[in-house]
């Protein structure tokens, strides 16, 4: 009964993102009126969220809304203001061309698609009503983009050293040798909310190329130095070298088996992923070693 309730509430989300380009006009009547005080974006962003966000994200945007119990992870907590997908770093707001990015692309296993048939207009009114369910956006500046370098030459040995880095941050424990979601932690991560959260499944992608904030390498990149807030995946911008994060984005595409991409090319040219098992199975055999049992990354 569950798994019906879960196809249905998906198949609303989508034919509701999917009729928005012919009703994405005028939004107006028969909304009620937000409180006074609301500038004409926000009131306009209201009509939009009533139509298009509240089922899941609920009317007071605690992402409590009629869909919420069915879906898997939950809808995002406007009140809170934390964000998985920013530029910025880590505990801080979003821009909010990064809240933009979010409605236009959607977010990567889970339900939120994607919101590119409405007008650029709609999204940033959508954002700034979005903007007024905490309090954090009037007393918080949103944080500064962080920078990322250009992006170093994919090469074997690149990848190589990701997939070193990959084993020696135990990376694994949460998603896995393969990169599937299914490390030996990943039954135990919850997130900021205590409800249990998946790791990501980089394997997942087949021929699409995307991750969870985006679908290029500076994309993956980002989300090493912001880390995803409201989850387990810290940031590693200060523990990790900018050469370190490209080596490591450069091991993950490889990860995604069934698409074609120049990492994969250059690891199938030096003989496969079984050139790289070697640091693999010393990495689990110094784990299992391991009294302590400590983590240095988490799931996102």
């Amino acid at each position: 009964m569950k798994r019906r309730m879960i196809c249905l509430s998906i198949l609303l989300i989508a034919a509701t993102a999917g009729s928005a380009l012919a009703q994405n006009a005028g939004v107006s009547s028969g909304y009620p009126t937000p409180k006074n005080g609301f500038s004409p974006a926000e009131q306009r962003g209201h009509g939009l969220y009533l139509r298009y966000c509240v089922l899941c994200h609920g009317v007071f945007g605690d992402g409590n809304g009629d869909n919420a119990p069915f879906l898997d992870p939950r809808p995002r907590d406007f009140t809170a203001a934390t964000f998985k997908c920013r530029s910025t770093p880590t505990g801080t707001l979003p821009l909010d061309s990064d809240l933009i990015g979010t409605l236009v692309r959607g977010v990567q296993a889970t339900n939120m698609p994607s919101w590119r048939p409405l007008t650029d207009e709609n999204r940033q009114d959508l954002v700034a009503y979005i903007k007024t369910f905490s309090e954090r956006w009037k007393t918080e500046k949103p944080g500064d983009a962080i920078k990322i370098p250009p992006e170093t030459p994919v090469s074997i040995e690149s990848i190589r050293r990701g997939h070193e880095l990959f084993q020696k941050m135990e990376c694994w424990k949460c998603h896995g040798q393969q990169g599937r979601g299914d490390g030996p932690s990943a039954s135990t991560l919850t997130d900021s909310k205590d409800q249990p959260i998946r790791p990501y499944n980089f394997a997942m992608a087949r021929n699409d190329s995307r991750f969870k904030c985006g679908s290029e390498n500076q994309d993956l990149y980002r989300i090493f130095m912001t880390g995803v807030d409201g989850t387990p995946m810290p940031s590693f911008a200060d523990v990790m070298q900018p050469n370190d994060a490209w080596d490591l984005v450069h091991y993950l595409r490889t990860l995604q088996t069934e698409r074609r991409s120049k990492e994969n090319e250059v690891l199938k040219a030096a003989g496969g992923a079984a050139t790289l098992k070697s640091s693999e199975n010393k990495s689990e055999n110094n784990s299992a070693a391991d009294s302590n049992g400590k983590t240095h990354s988490g799931g996102h």
